[in-house]
């Protein structure tokens, strides 16, 4: 196998929840109204260090599409599908979007101000 190329993302990005690696600028997200069998999931127009898996017809609350799974590029863990074909026209704005599942990315901004303010065995020596 090869070597995996990493794109970092200028701006506020989403990024895998395992690894941290990024996955789409918050700039792309189209609908935060999408759901998945595990939860809320994101509709964006672009998403990078993914591979995509092979395509496959599925039935989804719209209706049926073509759809492939998106994997993460570094560690591998199911991030979400992209839409490959809309079968209703009225659809047919998703084709060629990417929907990542909320319980699987990370908002980069946000995890990187996360305090803990339970005390430790540091806070209990200082005191």
């Amino acid at each position: 196998m090869g070597r995996v190329f990493v794109v970092e993302l200028e701006g506020r990005a989403y990024e895998c929840k395992f690894c941290k690696t990024h996955l789409a600028l918050v700039d792309d997200l189209v609908s935060r109204a999408f759901h998945c069998r595990r939860g809320k999931a994101y509709l964006f127009n672009n998403a990078v260090n993914i591979t995509v898996g092979a395509q496959e017809e599925r039935m989804m609350i719209s209706g049926m599409h073509t759809v492939a799974d998106i994997f993460c590029c570094c560690c591998g863990q199911i991030v979400g599908w992209k839409y490959e074909m809309a079968h209703d026209k009225t659809q047919k704005y998703k084709e060629g979007k990417f929907v990542l599942e909320r319980g699987r990315i990370a908002d980069g901004v946000d995890s990187e101000f996360y305090i803990d303010t339970r005390a430790n065995m540091s806070d209990a020596e200082d005191a």
